[in-house]
């Protein structure tokens, strides 16, 4: 077992960032050079931890770097840290993320305050996932909103304001349902086995409970972590705020805080309440390959780039969700790494849109025309980010949905083969979206548009290695999800989960 204060670290660096940018906001440029150099700390800590992660203690079902420390005992607030298969990667993603967005998504304007809140905005996104106190996730679960809600409204298009209340809106809402079924739960434990009130992970999983009590709660849950995603119905947040919020946010929103919610959908709603899987599960897979199909089919008709991605995502979501719910520890290994390698296919989407509009001061489809004769480097990273979303062999995408629709089609057959006419469906919008956009003949500023310069390539190339390793060598990462996965599934499985 290794120390928490890895963790600790990890949720500590970029608030250090976010305080010192500010502190020397006054010269021109530092800001933004302090925010790389916390983000470049974080991602040295996090290889660390990943290197350090113990396989045998995953081996054994337990966390690795667990720590608990209780804060305020009538109230039930601990600092309750821990990390395992599951949300190693998540971790991973989350410093990922933040580096390439500063690195490739830089916004000038009222520098310093913006890096403070993409830093700010990494701490308690890096929180939520090394959280092992069901209150501890909801607090940082919930100051996500913060930083995104000014990085919107304050650096976003147009129609920035009102993207930026509807997101909140939306996910504050959602989240008052979590936090009801979160004090029940804390509250029920209480009653049953008497002393302090606790949401410790452990203790919340040995709480008994009703058939009926666990789906109401699983209800609160499911109806927070959908916005949060997002899932069909509850995503028309979704395409306004990622075409609206500048690039680094979309890269961040699309990436890691869908991740939240899938996450939590995992960790607290299935793992937690396992009574509630019967009933539920039936009706989560039919909202999850209505997502498929919905998100697919407005896929195609969008106007421009950037929803493209979102309802893409949306589409995406969709097939995690259907791996999360089928029942299959092989469906739930490849929901798991799908969460992070979609995380990674939507940073170089949006990268490569960021660095289009950079270009053409616009990402409308209409206005894109044959760019692949003046940046055919732009359009050659666009492919191989297109053809990993679709899930060609030897990319990242295909062994996550061939895991996915494999452990569907074991137990839930139906609703795979309609969640397989998904990858059909991505195959049609992107290549028709590459088409439109660098196929033709570029006419006007299309013609004299620069391809991708020295600095935006070595930004862009993490993501395609990651993208190739990941499609040949999946397995070290496999080995790592799949031992958490099978906790989960042996703690459901009186529930009537399938192994």
């Amino acid at each position: 077992m290794h120390s928490s204060l890895w963790l600790t670290m990890l949720l500590a660096v970029p608030l250090a960032g976010a305080l010192i940018a500010m502190l020397v906001r006054r010269t021109e440029g530092r800001s933004y050079l302090v925010a790389v150099a916390a983000a470049s700390v974080e991602m040295a800590l996090t290889v660390c931890v990943v290197v350090l992660y113990n396989n045998h203690v995953a081996g054994a079902q337990t966390f690795d770097f667990a720590s608990r420390h209780v804060l305020s005992a009538p109230f039930g607030l601990a600092y309750d840290v821990a990390l395992d298969g599951i949300s190693l990667f998540m971790v991973a993603l989350t410093s990922i993320v933040v580096l390439l967005a500063l690195l490739g998504a830089r916004d000038r304007r009222r520098e310093p305050s913006f890096v403070a809140w993409l830093l700010l905005l990494t701490s308690f996104t890096m929180g939520s996932f090394v959280a092992h106190d069901l209150l501890e996730f909801f607090i940082f679960f919930e100051l996500t909103l913060i930083p995104c809600y000014f990085i919107i409204s304050q650096w976003g298009g147009a129609q920035r304001s009102k993207a930026a209340l509807k997101f909140f809106i939306y996910t504050f809402s959602g989240s008052a349902f979590l936090f009801v079924g979160t004090l029940y739960l804390g509250f029920a434990h209480q009653h049953q086995a008497g002393g302090a009130l606790t949401f410790a992970y452990s203790a919340l999983s040995a709480t008994a409970m009703s058939h009926g009590t666990a789906v109401w709660i699983f209800v609160a849950f499911l109806i927070a972590f959908a916005v949060k995603m997002p899932l069909w119905p509850l995503h028309t947040w979704s395409p306004l705020t990622y075409a609206e919020a500048p690039t680094a946010g979309s890269i961040e929103m699309s990436a890691l805080l869908a991740k939240l919610g899938s996450y939590g959908l995992l960790r607290f709603a299935i793992g937690l309440l396992p009574l509630a899987l019967p009933t539920m599960r039936p009706i989560v897979l039919t909202l999850a390959v209505i997502g498929i199909l919905y998100g697919s089919a407005l896929a195609c008709v969008t106007p421009d780039l950037k929803r493209l991605v979102a309802y893409s995502s949306v589409a995406q979501m969709g097939f995690i969700t259907l791996g999360l719910m089928a029942g299959s520890k092989i469906a739930m290994v490849g929901a798991v790494l799908l969460m992070f390698n979609h995380g990674i296919i939507t940073i170089g989407f949006f990268l490569i849109i960021g660095f289009i509009e950079r270009r053409r001061a616009s990402y409308t489809i209409k206005g894109l025309t044959g760019l692949q004769g003046p940046a055919p480097v732009l359009a050659a990273v666009f492919t191989v980010v297109m053809l990993a979303s679709i899930g060609l062999p030897g990319l990242s995408g295909f062994v996550s949905e061939y895991l996915i629709l494999i452990g569907t089609f074991g137990t839930h057959a139906w609703w795979g083969v309609v969640g397989a006419f998904g990858v059909v469906a991505a195959a049609l919008y992107l290549l028709w979206a590459y088409q439109r956009v660098f196929h033709g003949r570029a006419e006007g500023a299309n013609a004299t548009m620069p391809d991708a310069s020295t600095g935006e390539r070595w930004v862009i190339a993490p993501v395609i290695v990651l993208i190739v390793v990941l499609g040949v060598f999946p397995q070290p990462v496999l080995n790592r999800i799949t031992p958490s996965v099978q906790q989960l599934i042996e703690h459901a499985t009186p529930a009537g989960v399938n192994k």
